[in-house]
């Protein structure tokens, strides 16, 4: 299979590999476009993207070019994910979750000089294999049950919203183990052909109706004492999961942002058709400026994360960002369908999708509350270990 990312043998400037991603993304989007109804109204996991992922080398995005893949920064793998999701939420949205999966270990192996990760990410650019988050059951609680064995751990577990779970090879997940009265997380990857592995399908929702984030099952499955990545106190924050969340949500949230603007352009092309009043004219100022909003949020995630310093504060000014994100996203869509009127009603129109699809933005950490105590605990100069 053609890659986008081959390459002569010079190094082509970061710009040229950035127009490449960008490029396949942009070739990709009308058939993902073309599908995403059909995809939302029978509840069917958007496969064939996948596939035409694989096809355009964008699975290997994010691996670093030394490694065999495509080299791409969060910065563009962002606006990759942007332009996927304007075409189809669902799997812009489902594809984040394979790309942060991605581009935490090529962080880890550009920034902190982590071997471990390499053989990975060779799998990844030479197989091209899918890897699943478990990020909805596992985030700093943990979840799962790990139990010593000779040799290493017997696993049972239950993964809710693993989006993407029909097409992965490598669920990137934990399970708890109690070591000397202590709650620990284990982290490790499991084989999805694994015989102890199963999905149910479970994904009949609201929104992001393609995303296939089914419940992916751990039947006594056997992890070898080598397969453990790390491990870490549950119920507190570790340094590896302030790299995971200052990376990740950057990238999760560009689906959102890409949402929100393919929303905001289906109305304003409605709009000037109908011939907009003075009331519509408000209106569309109103979703501009929450639009903009937004995107000026997610450019400061992305921002923090060129720091590449992870952080408490840097987990805090992402997490910031994410609450901004999806207050102002969720806004432009509403008023997208504000503005289009009765004719946004209508499912031909691709915009009550978009309004369903975007109310996942709600939903991922930190949620409301927790965002704010972790930012008031911060301003005020109190910990944050236990706030999550």
């Amino acid at each position: 299979m053609n890659s986008v990312f081959q390459t002569a043998t010079a190094e082509p400037p970061v710009h040229a590999r950035f127009v490449r991603a960008i490029d396949a993304a942009h070739a990709l989007a009308p058939d993902f476009a073309q599908r995403a109804a059909r995809h939302d109204e029978d509840d069917s996991f958007v496969a064939e993207n996948y596939l035409a992922l694989k096809e355009a080398g964008l699975v290997e995005a994010g691996v670093p070019r030394e490694l065999g893949g495509g080299g791409a920064e969060i910065a563009e793998l962002c606006e990759m994910l942007r332009v996927i999701a304007r075409a189809c939420g669902s799997t812009g949205l489902a594809f984040s979750m394979h790309t942060h999966q991605v581009a935490i270990p090529a962080w880890r192996w550009r920034h902190q000089k982590v071997a471990a990760v390499e053989g990975l990410l060779r799998r990844v650019a030479a197989e091209r294999i899918i890897l699943l988050s478990s990020g909805g059951s596992d985030w700093i609680g943990g979840s799962g049950k790990a139990e010593k064995v000779d040799g290493g751990y017997r696993v049972t577990a239950r993964k809710v919203f693993t989006s993407g779970a029909e097409a992965g090879d490598l669920l990137m997940t934990g399970a708890i183990c109690d070591v000397d009265g202590t709650a620990t997380v284990l982290h490790f990857g499991v084989p999805m052909k694994a015989d102890a592995v199963g999905i149910v399908q479970t994904w009949r929702t609201l929104g992001m109706r393609g995303t296939g984030s089914n419940d992916v099952v751990i039947d006594g499955l056997f992890v070898p004492d080598a397969s453990v990545a790390f491990s870490r106190k549950a119920g507190e924050w570790h340094p590896v999961f302030q790299v995971i969340a200052t990376t990740a949500f950057p990238l999760i949230y560009a689906a959102y942002l890409g949402i929100s603007e393919s929303a905001r352009d289906i109305a304003i092309d409605m709009a000037r058709k109908k011939g907009p009043n003075a009331h519509q004219i408000e209106l569309a100022g109103r979703m501009e400026t929450n639009l903009r909003a937004a995107q000026i949020a997610h450019k400061r995630m992305i921002e923090v994360v060129e720091w590449n310093k992870p952080s408490a504060e840097s987990v805090n000014e992402v997490m910031i960002g994410r609450a901004l994100v999806a207050q102002h996203a969720i806004a432009t869509v509403e008023l997208a369908m504000e503005l289009a009127g009765g004719s946004g009603f209508y499912r031909a129109n691709g915009l009550e999708r978009r309004f369903r699809d975007i109310q996942g933005a709600r939903f991922h950490p930190l949620q409301p509350g927790p965002q704010a105590r972790y930012a008031g605990s911060m301003a005020l100069g109190l910990p944050v270990t236990n706030v999550f």
